[in-house]
């Protein structure tokens, strides 16, 4: 069976406070985009000296190179989780890398969701979505969000989600990716949160909905730019050229160090795709 995990893109994200377990409580909208990965997710054959108690499945790559040890990838953890408790027959994975990692576009967590719902059809498990979404919360925060991958308001540390309205259908998207790598830890250093900073602040939900998508650019902030930016003056120069292009709204998608534009046209994005990797889908 051959599935087609998508990224994502956050719209706004406001670090709304510090908590006591030393994590961020935050709000965010989770948006599905197509850019996609491939995954091929086949039954193997279980030799007479293979109990299978807890194994592997047999996992290969192409595409971008995908670093560390493959028994720790997702894709791979997913089925180790059904297998824990279901007792699957093996497997062969294999994930072509298209979506870049280290870029907040969550293709890590896609590829893991995915798996989960390949092999709950491939051996007929029956898991509905919550189930499915119990199993993705395991594996990472965001996981879950794209068992049902549909745009959903994002709180807590990401991991809590409500249904949105965002219709964004007809227009083009553009992401470029700088090949810079910033550290989660990294980014969350260098923000206040809301709740102790001077002024109060409007939920992110009324400001997308209260807004049109062409007002958004004063309105939709990212709270990861100011300080990623500041160490990284050339995302905010990237931003900077979407814009020049034609975006009605431009950001960087979590905390980075992937940016996008938003546009009711194709955009010529001119130096950027000679300099960086770009893509352009219709949303």
């Amino acid at each position: 069976m051959v599935v087609f995990p998508n990224a994502k893109i956050n719209l706004g994200l406001h670090i709304v406070s510090k908590r006591a377990d030393g994590y961020h409580n935050l709000e965010t909208c989770f948006v599905p985009v197509p850019l996609k990965d491939i995954l091929e997710i086949i039954e193997t054959e279980r030799s007479p000296d293979d109990q299978h108690v807890g194994g592997s499945p047999r996992f290969t790559s192409s595409g971008l190179d995908i670093p560390g040890d493959p028994k720790d990838n997702l894709c791979v953890k997913a089925y180790q989780l059904l297998q824990a408790d279901l007792d699957l027959p093996p497997v062969q994975m294999h994930l072509h890398k298209i979506i870049p990692m280290g870029g907040g576009l969550g293709g890590g967590s896609s590829n893991a969701s995915f798996a989960l719902q390949c092999l709950n059809e491939i051996f007929d498990l029956g898991l509905n979505a919550q189930t499915l979404e119990n199993y993705a919360s395991q594996l990472g925060s965001d996981c879950p969000f794209f068992i049902r991958n549909q745009p959903v308001l994002a709180t807590g540390t990401g991991n809590k989600f409500q249904d949105i309205t965002i219709d964004l259908s007809g227009n083009y998207i553009a992401l470029v990716f700088p090949k810079i790598a910033v550290a989660t830890a990294e980014a969350y250093a260098g923000v206040v949160p809301r709740q102790t900073a001077d002024s109060p602040s409007t939920s992110l939900a009324e400001l997308l909905q209260n807004y049109s998508p062409t007002e958004w650019k004063d309105t939709v902030i990212n709270d990861f730019e100011n300080s990623v930016f500041r160490k990284y003056p050339e995302l905010a120069e990237i931003k900077n050229q979407l814009y020049q292009a034609g975006a009605y709204y431009a950001s960087m998608s979590g905390s980075g160090s992937t940016l996008y534009g938003m546009f009711d046209h194709n955009p010529d994005l001119g130096s950027l795709e000679t300099y960086y990797q770009t893509w352009k889908e219709t949303l």
